[in-house]
């Protein structure tokens, strides 16, 4: 099982949050994109870009935050946080 929890937050109060389960037998990198896209349709959101301090931060912690710099729309609230909550050990 594969879990990625999204949170939106707003001067540090958390506005909205969603866990997204994945079964599927695919890459790391799939499900975390798979899911992180399924985060973002069920909150209503556009899929952010992955710059590089996302990319580091999430290769160190498994967890980032995206900013208005990730986003090409406004966005209504100052980040959205991802973490990988729960990981099967099946690696590829």
């Amino acid at each position: 099982m594969f879990r990625l929890w999204v949170r939106l937050f707003k001067d540090n109060h958390m506005l909205q949050d969603t866990v997204i389960c994945n079964d599927e037998e695919d890459t790391r990198t799939h499900k975390v994109m798979g899911s992180l896209e399924k985060a973002c349709y069920e909150l209503d959101l556009p899929k952010p870009i992955w710059l590089s301090v996302n990319v580091n931060d999430f290769k160190k912690t498994s967890k980032c935050r995206f900013t208005q710099d990730s986003f090409i729309e406004e966005v209504p609230f100052d980040y959205m946080e991802i973490n990988v909550i729960e990981e099967d050990n099946t690696w590829f």
